[in-house]
C-alpha cells in the first residue's frame, strides 16, 4: 500500500479536529456564501419582481401601490429570515467551539458576526449596478439576526429547563 505522506513527510489525512471545524462552520460558510450570492444581481428587485405578479393573481383588485408594497414588505422579509438563520448557524458553531471564550459568550459572537456581516453585504450592494447599498437594510438584517437569536435562546433554555436534572439558567 502506498505511503499516505508526500515528500514532505507532512500527511494527508484530515486531522479529527479539521473535520469537527468543517461540520461546525461548514453550514455558516456555506449560508454567509449564499447570502453573498444573493446581494448581487440575483436576487435584485428586479429578479424578485415575481412577487408583484403572484400577488397581482391573487389579488387583482390591488393597485399598483398595494402590490409595490406587498413586495417591499416579502423583500424585507427575506433579510429579517436570511438572518436569523445566519445567527441560527452562528449560535451552533460557537456553542460547539473547542474555545471556552465562545462557548460561554456565543450569544456575544454570534450576534457580532450577523452585525458584521450585514453591514458587509449592504457594502458589497453598493458596487452592485442593480442593487444599493443600505444602512437600514443593515439594521433590518441585524434585528433579524437578534430576533433568531433570542428564539434559539429561548427554546434552548426550555429545553434544557425540561431536562431532568440539568441546570436549566440561562446563558
Amino acid at each position: 500500500m502506498p505511503n499516505p505522506e508526500i515528500q514532505s513527510g507532512v500527511t494527508l489525512r484530515l486531522p479529527p479536529h479539521s473535520k469537527q471545524r468543517l461540520w461546525r462552520y461548514g453550514p455558516l460558510i456555506l449560508w454567509a456564501a449564499l447570502i453573498f450570492i444573493g446581494s448581487g444581481d440575483v436576487l435584485s428587485a428586479v429578479h424578485t419582481s415575481i412577487v408583484v405578479r403572484v400577488a397581482r393573481w391573487l389579488f387583482p383588485q390591488a393597485s399598483e401601490s398595494t402590490l409595490a408594497t406587498i413586495h417591499f414588505v416579502v423583500r424585507k422579509g427575506g433579510h429579517l429570515t436570511e438572518y436569523a438563520i445566519l445567527a441560527w448557524l452562528s449560535a451552533r458553531a460557537f456553542l460547539t467551539s473547542s474555545r471556552e471564550l465562545f462557548r460561554r459568550r456565543w450569544f456575544w459572537f454570534a450576534l457580532l458576526v450577523v452585525v458584521v456581516y450585514a453591514l458587509g453585504d449592504e457594502f458589497h450592494q453598493s458596487f452592485v449596478p442593480s442593487r444599493t447599498g443600505s444602512i437600514y437594510d443593515s439594521m433590518i438584517d441585524s434585528a433579524g439576526g437578534l430576533t433568531g437569536l433570542l428564539i434559539y435562546r429561548a427554546t434552548r433554555s426550555r429545553r434544557r429547563a425540561n431536562r431532568p436534572g440539568e441546570n436549566a439558567h440561562i446563558d
